[in-house]
């Protein structure tokens, strides 16, 4: 089984489109996808973390990431983890990605849940559903409470639905 969160779950996507003999079940938790329109709610965040970075304000690049993405009750937890993620990130030039080339969503063989909190980002609700509709063998699963990181507010509930799809 292969899961991922956020871009996690767009590389976990991109994975099983290019190996799609290697991935036996697959898990997508608010993920990305490559091609998406995004809102200027998303790019005006993705702009605002941008600024930070190149200013090196990383602990204001992670208060950007925080208030935009993570429930007040969690900042506490996932503040450390972002700022060390952004330390590594910034710590080198970008390395040049390449990226296998895309094929259908409807080429996915494998079993698929697609896992969105009810209270995630508009574009996040929108890909899922739109993962969910082209994906042949896929459910669609909206965790109520949870907002992008559904491990974190109802890691519960996120757990329930991985054992269930294991178990299937």
């Amino acid at each position: 089984m292969l899961v991922g969160n956020s871009f996690g779950g767009r590389i976990a996507l991109r994975t099983a489109l290019a190996h799609p003999d290697k991935v036996e079940r697959l898990v997508l938790v608010g993920a990305g996808v490559s091609a998406w329109d995004w809102t200027e709610e998303i790019r005006d965040y993705w702009a605002a973390e941008e600024a930070a970075i190149r200013a090196g304000d990383l602990a204001a690049a992670t208060q950007v990431n925080l208030d935009f993405w993570v429930a007040p009750a969690h900042h506490a937890e996932v503040g450390p983890q972002q700022l060390r993620a952004l330390q590594l990130q910034s710590a080198h030039e970008e390395p040049e990605v390449i990226w296998p080339k895309d094929r259908p969503l409807s080429s996915l063989p494998m079993p698929t849940l697609v896992v969105v909190g009810a209270n995630d980002k508009g574009d996040f609700q929108a890909i899922a559903q739109h993962l969910a509709e082209e994906i042949p063998d896929s459910e669609l699963a909206i965790v109520p409470g949870a907002g992008h990181l559904v491990g974190v507010d109802e890691p519960d509930e996120l757990n329930a639905l991985l054992l269930e799809f294991l178990s299937a």
